[in-house]
C-alpha cells in the first residue's frame, strides 16, 4: 500500500493555505481501526517463518549446533548456518562509505556480542521455527567480556557521530580556568539505552528470480535499496520495498539490520516467501543502541557569572568491529558564549553490538550533562539558573563565530518562564513543599538541535480534472510526516488538500532521503515544493501561450496558483482553472520533477539550529526518595510550523523521552557475560501514562530566511535535549542533592 487516501476538513483552511493548519493525521483512522498494514502484517501465499538462534555470550566462538535435532523437528524446512548460507556479492564487514555499518550474516564462528545471530531456522509455522531454534542448543567457548567504559583501553577519536571532528577548540581553556573567579569540575555518566520502537525490526521477503520484493520497516527506502543491492549483487531497481507504516524507528531503522538481511537470505535458500520478525529481547544487540558516556565538564566563571571557559571531555564506546561514537561533547559548541571552548572525545571498544543513531544522538546525552553542570555553575556564583543562562546568551555560534540563521531562544526563555511561574522560584534548595509535605523542586534546561536537511526528489502531476498527484518515497514513523508533507504538497500546487492525492512509502517513488536528524519535513517538503512549482510553471507556459486563455500574454507579468486556478499576478480576477487549461490544450495531465538539497553557501555562512527552554517541577518523598515529575512546560522555536498539532505531538514525545532519560531508562549489563539483563519492556523502564505529568508545549514564532525556502526546521529530537537536564536540576532544587549518574533513582536520594 503506497497511498494515504484520507482527506482532511477543508473548513480548517484559512486564507487558502494548507500550511500552518492543525490538520489531523491522514492515516490516523487506519491506524486506530487496525486497517494500517505494517510489514509483519503481510502473509503472501506459501510463506515460511524464520526465527533466529542467538549467542548467549558476548565474546568467544560458536563451538557446535545440533542441526540434526532442529532439522528433524516437524515443520522445520531449513536451518541456515555459517556452513550453508547463500553467497553474498559483498563482504558484510566491508564498508564503502561512512554510513554503511558492518552486519552479522553468519560469516564465521566468532562471537562479537551477546544476541548475535548464529543460525536461522525456517519452518511452516512460527511455533515450529521457534522450537527448532531452541533445539539447536548452541554451545560456545567464552572469553572475558568487555562491557563497561573501564574494561578496555581508551584512545583518541578522530571522528564522532556522522563524521564530526573528535576534538574542537577555540581560545585558551586553561587560561580561562586559571583566571576564573569560580570554577566547576564535575563528571556525569549516562547509561547505554536501546531504541525499543513499538514495532520490532522485521521483513517479509519474496524472490522472483533476481527480483526482490520486500515488506520492511525502513527510515530510508533508497539507502536500503542500495545496501541490499550491493549485498546480493543485483540492481537497486530490482528491489521493491514497501514501507507505508513504521511503528517507530528513532534512528534504528535508518539502515538495514542484519536480521532483516538474514530473512532475505532465508527466502533465497528456501525459494519461498519468508517472514522474520525479532522478538523483543533480540532487539538488544544487532539493531543499534545509544552508547554509555562519561563526561568530565569543567567550567570557569567570573564573580559576576560570565563564562570564561567550557570544557567537555567525553569517554564513550563502540563495538569491537565497527565505528559509531556518541558525539556527546559537541552540544557545548553551540549553547553558551565563552571565549574558550574545548571538546575532546575518547573511545573504548566493548563486546556489544554497534551503537547507532538514537534519537538526538550526542545532544541527548551531552545536554543532560551540560545543563546540569550549567546549573552547578549558576549555584557557584549565587545566580538564578535562568539569569545565568541569559548572562551567557550566545548571539553567535560560539565554536564557529557564525551568526545564527535565526534564534528566538530569548523568547523561549521568556514565554516558558512566564507560563511556568519561574519568577516565584526560591534560590535555596529544599525550601518548597507541597500540601502533603513532599519536597518540591523547579528546574530548567536549554534545548537545542541542528536544523539538518538532506537531498530528496519528488514528482508532481496536475490531472485532467484539475486535481493534483504528488509523489515521493517519504517515511512516516508516527511523526505525522504524511500529513505535514501533504499540506506542503497541496500548497505547492495551489489546491485544497482534499483535491491532492499524496503517494509515499514505496521504493518505486522518487527518493525522499532519510527520515532522520529531524530533517525529513524540510528535506522531502522542499522537494515537493520544488516539484509543485515546476508543474505549475509548465501549466503557466501552456496557458500564457494560448490565445484563447485569459492568461494569454501574461508570461512576463507572471501567474499564481490559487484554489485550483491560475490567475494573473497583476489582476487576480483574471484566470482560469487547471482543468480548462489542460482540456483546451488536449492534455490529460502535465507533470514535473523537483529536488531539494541544503544550500552550501547558506550553511557555510550561518549556524542553523532550533532552540527551546524546558521548565520542570518535581515532587520528592523526603523519606523514600520517590520522584514524581508533576509539571513540564517547554517553549520551542523551530522555524515555520507546518502543522501545529503534529509539532506539539512531537515535542511532547521528546519531553517524555527526556523524562525517561533522567529518571527511568538504562540497560543493565551483566559484567560476567556482557548480556543485557533487562532486555524486555517490563524491566527496561520507560515512562507509562502514570509517569507522565501535565505538559505544555509553546510554539514560539520564528522566521528563518536562510535554512530553506520554506523556513522549516525540525522538531522530532529537540524536546529531549532540554527536558532531561531540567528534571535533574529540579531534583537538585527539591532535595539539595546533586546526582551525576543517570537515571536518578531512589538510592541516590536516601541514606
Amino acid at each position: 500500500m503506497s497511498e494515504i487516501g484520507l482527506t482532511n476538513d477543508p473548513g480548517r483552511m484559512r486564507h487558502g493555505s494548507n500550511i500552518g493548519q492543525p490538520m489531523t493525521r491522514r492515516e490516523g483512522v487506519l491506524k486506530v481501526t487496525g486497517s494500517a498494514t505494517f510489514a509483519a502484517d503481510n502473509h503472501p501465499p506459501g510463506m515460511l517463518y524464520a526465527v533466529l538462534a542467538t549467542a548467549t555470550i558476548a565474546r568467544g566462538r560458536l563451538v557446535s549446533l545440533d542441526e540434526a535435532a532442529a532439522t528433524a523437528h516437524p515443520g522445520v524446512v531449513a536451518v541456515m548456518t555459517t556452513a550453508n548460507r547463500p553467497p553474498l556479492a559483498m563482504d558484510p564487514d566491508a564498508k564503502t562509505n561512512p554510513f554503511m555499518f558492518r552486519l552479522d550474516l553468519l560469516q564465521n564462528d566468532r562471537i562479537r556480542y551477546a544476541g548475535q545471530p548464529v543460525a536461522v531456522v525456517v519452518a511452516e509455522t512460527l511455533e515450529a521455527a521457534t522450537e527448532g531454534a531452541a533445539l539447536l542448543s548452541p554451545r560456545f567457548e567464552a572469553e572475558p567480556a568487555r562491557s563497561t567504559l573501564d574494561d578496555a583501553d581508551a584512545f583518541a577519536l578522530e571522528t564522532v557521530g556522522a563524521g564530526n571532528p573528535g576534538q574542537a577548540e577555540i581560545g585558551d581553556v586553561e587560561a580561562g580556568l586559571d583566571t576564573a573567579g569560580r570554577t566547576v569540575d564535575v563528571t556525569y555518566e549516562t547509561p547505554a539505552q536501546y531504541h525499543n520502537a513499538m514495532e520490532p525490526h522485521g521483513v517479509v521477503a519474496r524472490w522472483e528470480g533476481d527480483r526482490l520484493e520486500l515488506d520492511m520497516p525502513t527510515q530510508s527506502l533508497a539507502m536500503a535499496q542500495q545496501r541490499l543491492a550491493g549485498l546480493f549483487g543485483i540492481a537497486p531497481t530490482d528491489i521493491h520495498i514497501r514501507s507505508p507504516y513504521l511503528g517507530g524507528g528513532f534512528g534504528s531503522k535508518g539502515f538495514p539490520a542484519g536480521p532483516q538481511v538474514l530473512g532475505i537470505m532465508a527466502a533465497r535458500i528456501t525459494g519461498r516467501p519468508v517472514k522474520l520478525v525479532l522478538r523483543r529481547e533480540q532487539m538488544y544487540g544487532p539493531v543499534g543502541h545509544r552508547a554509555p558516556t562519561r563526561q568530565r565538564i569543567r567550567l570557569g566563571m567570573t564573580e559576576g557569572g560570565a563564562l570564561t571557559a567550557i570544557e567537555n571531555r567525553t569517554r564513550t564506546a563502540s563495538s569491537t568491529f565497527d565505528d559509531f561514537f556518541e558525539p556527546a561533547a559537541d552540544v557545548a559548541h553551540t549553547l553558551y558564549a565563552s571565549p574558550a571552548i574545548r571538546t575532546v572525545h575518547e573511545g573504548v571498544r566493548l563486546d556489544t553490538g554497534t551503537p547507532l543513531f538514537m534519537r538526538a544522538p550526542g545532544e541527548a546525552s551531552g545536554s543532560i550533562a551540560l545543563e546540569s553542570a550549567i546549573d552547578e555553575a549558576a549555584e557557584a556564583t549565587g545566580m538564578d539558573p535562568l539569569a545565568f543562562r541569559l548572562k551567557n546568551y550566545a548571539e553567535r555560534e560560539p565554536i564557529s563565530g557564525k551568526p545564527f540563521s535565526s534564534k528566538a531562544l530569548r523568547a523561549c526563555y521568556e514565554q516558558g518562564a512566564a507560563r511556568f511561574g519561574w519568577a516565584g522560584r526560591p534560590l535555596e534548595p529544599r525550601s518548597m513543599r507541597d500540601a502533603a509535605g513532599r519536597l518540591l523542586g523547579w528546574g530548567m534546561g536549554t534545548a537545542t538541535f541542528p536544523a539538518l536537511m538532506f537531498q530528496a526528489k519528488a514528482r508532481a502531476t496536475i490531472r485532467a480534472d484539475g486535481s493534483g498527484l504528488l509523489e515521493t518515497g517519504a517515511h512516516d514513523m508516527g511523526q505525522g510526516a504524511w500529513t505535514a508533507l501533504a499540506q506542503i504538497a497541496a500548497d505547492a500546487v495551489g489546491l485544497p488538500i482534499e483535491r491532492v492525492e499524496f503517494r509515499a512509502g514505496t521504493s518505486d517513488l522518487p527518493d525522499a532521503g532519510i527520515a532522520g536528524g529531524s530533517g525529513h519535513t524540510a528535506t522531502a517538503g522542499m522537494a515537493l515544493h520544488a516539484a509543485g512549482a515546476a508543474v505549475i510553471a509548465r501549466l503557466a507556459e501552456i496557458a500564457t501561450a494560448d490565445e484563447a486563455s485569459p492568461l494569454y500574454g501574461a508570461g512576463n507579468i507572471g501567474t499564481l496558483a490559487q484554489n485550483g486556478r491560475l490567475v494573473r499576478r497583476d489582476d487576480e480576477t483574471r484566470g482560469e482553472d487547471f482543468a480548462t487549461i489542460l482540456r483546451r490544450a488536449g492534455l490529460d495531465k502535465v507533470e514535473a520533477d523537483g529536488q531539494s538539497a541544503a544550500d552550501p553557501a547558506a550553511r557555510d555562512a550561518y549556524a542553523m539550529h532550533a532552540h527551546g527552554a524546558v521548565f520542570a517541577e518535581v515532587s520528592v518523598d523526603p523519606d523514600l526518595g520517590q520522584i514524581r515529575v508533576t509539571r513540564l512546560v517547554g517553549a520551542f522555536a523551530a522555524g515555520r510550523v507546518i502543522n501545529p498539532r503534529m509539532v506539539e505531538s512531537q515535542l511532547f514525545g521528546g519531553m517524555i523521552w527526556g523524562l525517561s532519560f533522567a529518571l527511568h531508562e538504562h540497560a543493565v549489563v551483566d559484567r560476567r557475560t556482557g548480556r543485557v539483563m533487562n532486555a524486555d519492556l517490563a524491566e527496561y523502564r520507560i515512562p507509562v501514562n502514570a509517569d507522565v505529568p501535565p505538559m505544555e508545549a509553546i510554539l514560539v514564532h520564528e522566521d528563518d530566511a536562510h535554512v530553506n525556502a520554506l523556513g522549516i526546521k525540525g522538531v522530532g529530537e529537540i524536546g529531549i535535549t532540554g527536558t532531561g537536564g531540567a528534571i535533574a536540576n529540579a531534583v537538585r532544587h527539591a532535595t539539595g542533592r546533586r546526582v551525576r549518574r543517570f537515571p536518578i533513582g531512589l538510592a541516590d536520594l536516601i541514606g
